[in-house]
């Protein structure tokens, strides 16, 4: 029975949408207990330290994640290969991939420990942090920077397993990993005193076990493909594939990571409460977009390994049932945060006026949520089919062209007296009118069709 439930699913066999919805369950339980790492981290600081603390977390998180895009392309890149190499049966490729894979995760790691911690003041500077903030800030960069190995293989390995159609290892390594990284952060922040530091030295410790568990786990499937010395030598053939297709989306999280740098220059002005709001709003923002991107990974692998199989039909059946599926999901988790959002506020601070005004920012961005669904469907399909050029246009233009210069243009419309800065709620208006758009964008570019004519196997 147990081998049963680890072994790989053939997404290219059975129900569309069943074999979907199998393989995105338990992706969706490991997203939420990914975000899980951040959102404990702003309950301890938040609960512990105070709400300059949250705030010092929250405003890291730009940062970190556009110095994260080396290994989102990668881990983007191996996922479509993989997915389709498993798809047409080829162990030579498959195995050649994921060794490729390992040893960039290896050379990007390094680069990262060495350069970022050198940029994450003057970044922080750039953004005008709160003087308040700034050192907590820099301090927590710092710590996760220095342990980014254990980050980034646990994501790429994780994005392995899950293109091989092994999504409840990924799963139960990640849990494993959150449970050590709650204990972790009360240990170091409530007993040993570490304050923001001792929450980003837990995350470190914790992603470093779940990579050690994801490597061990891949070694034993012998039976799918070979992890040899010989293969981690990255050949030229699948460093230029994994470059093709994870370039574009490596370049997509960097102009979004981007987009939200400069947004969050934009929140700090409003003071140290707008951004301890902004922390709340986002971390129950990540626990309500799970399905979207839970589907939309799902979306990724399905449409690889059928289109390695070559069963485009089977692709578009599952895209359309798929997406439905996926909307009626987030309509309902929509609904509940809404019921019960301002219970969920109160995890992060007593402070009730941040609680009424982060519960405010939700009811805002909520009618957004099933659009993105439509987004990061669709987007999936295509770059499981290997075309990641379109999505990353797509996220240019919506990111770049639309919600940043919306975002300073409404609340530059809204100053006022009372308000010199404007409406800091225009912030978060102006993020739902970019969602609407880009869901629209995204079905038209999907119907035209153009991503049925890039798949890696032919």
């Amino acid at each position: 029975m147990w081998k049963k439930i680890f072994e790989p699913v053939d997404m290219t066999v059975g129900d569309p949408v069943r074999q979907i919805v199998k393989f995105m369950i338990p992706m969706l339980i490991g997203n939420v207990f990914q975000q899980l790492y951040n959102t404990v981290d702003s309950i301890v600081v938040g609960k512990y330290i105070g709400d300059n603390a949250l705030a010092a977390v929250g405003s890291a998180g730009p940062i970190v994640n556009l110095l994260l895009v080396l290994f989102m392309g990668i881990s983007v890149g191996a996922g479509i290969m993989v997915s389709q190499y498993f798809g047409a049966r080829q162990r030579d490729h498959l195995s050649k991939t994921i060794g490729c894979c390992i040893t960039l995760t290896f050379i990007a790691s390094v680069i990262v420990m060495i350069v970022a911690p050198l940029i994450t003041m003057p970044l922080l500077r750039l953004l005008n942090t709160p003087d308040e903030i700034i050192v907590w800030c820099d301090d927590y960069l710092r710590i996760l920077f220095l342990g980014i190995a254990g980050c980034a293989f646990y994501n790429i390995l994780g994005g392995v397993l899950r293109g091989l159609g092994d999504s409840i290892s990924a799963l139960i390594y990640l849990i494993v990993a959150t449970i050590l990284n709650i204990i972790l952060d009360i240990f170091f922040v409530a007993q040993v005193g570490m304050g923001v530091a001792g929450v980003a030295l837990a995350t470190v410790l914790a992603q470093a076990v779940s990579a050690i568990l994801s490597l061990i786990k891949l070694a034993r499937k012998g039976d799918v493909f070979d992890l040899k010395v010989e293969y981690l030598k990255p050949g030229s053939k699948y460093v230029r594939e994994l470059v093709r297709l994870g370039l574009p989306s490596g370049i997509t999280q960097a102009i979004f990571s981007l987009s939200m740098v400069v947004v969050q220059s934009l929140t700090n002005s409003f003071g140290p409460m707008c951004i301890a709001t902004n922390v709340i709003v986002m971390r129950i923002d990540g626990f309500v977009m799970m399905p979207a991107f839970s589907f939309g990974a799902a979306m990724t692998t399905f449409a690889g390994q059928n289109i390695g199989a070559g069963q485009l039909s089977r692709v578009e059946t599952g895209a359309k049932k798929g997406t439905y599926v996926a909307m009626a999901t987030s309509a309902v988790i929509t609904v509940l945060i809404f019921i019960f959002g301002k219970y969920l506020m109160a995890l992060f601070t007593n402070t009730e006026e941040l609680i009424e005004q982060s519960y405010h920012m939700m009811l805002i961005m909520g009618t957004g949520y099933i659009a993105m669904e439509v987004t990061q469907c669709l987007q999936g399909v295509m770059r499981g089919a290997g075309d990641t050029m379109a999505p990353m246009w797509l996220s240019m233009i919506t990111t770049v062209l639309i919600r940043v210069p919306l975002a300073y243009l409404m609340t530059w419309m809204t100053r006022s007296p009372e308000h010199p800065q404007g409406q800091f709620y225009m912030m978060f208006v102006s993020m739902l009118i970019t969602w609407l758009i880009g869901a629209a964008m995204t079905y038209a570019v999907y119907r035209a069709g153009r991503w049925k004519k890039k798949a890696l196997v032919m």
